[in-house]
């Protein structure tokens, strides 16, 4: 399945912002939430292709909502790509365990993303 619509879920308004701009100049729809509660709450009913996932976020992070997503029979075939400034080799292999499809380190490098994307669709 082609992936069209990208849900990037991300406190930072700045973070949110660059990713947005990267994949809508590809020409990808972008649904932007702040927080992993918003992204349950849209998800289900927007239906994005893919979840770009942070991790560091306030309430539920990324690793267990990425958990969440892969568990429930509703989203488990929306590929999840974690997206976080935690680069040690442990957070990558525990973000992988939780069911995310890959996993980038910020700063992001836009073609390296985008080449990720691309080779889930």
């Amino acid at each position: 399945m082609p992936i069209k619509t990208v849900m990037v879920v991300d406190d930072s308004p700045t973070d949110r912002h660059m990713l947005s701009e990267i994949l809508t100049a590809k020409g990808y729809r972008v649904l932007s939430v702040e927080s992993a509660e918003q992204a349950f709450a849209r998800i289900k009913t927007d239906r994005p292709d893919l979840v770009l996932m942070d991790v560091v976020m306030p309430g539920q992070n990324g690793f267990q909502a990425t958990r969440a997503l892969a568990r429930d029979e509703a989203t488990k075939q929306i590929p999840v790509i974690i997206c976080t400034s935690k680069d040690q080799e442990t957070d990558r292999i525990w973000g992988l365990r939780q069911g995310a499809k890959d996993y980038v380190v910020k700063p992001i490098n836009a073609q390296e993303l985008l080449d990720k994307i691309a080779a889930l669709g």
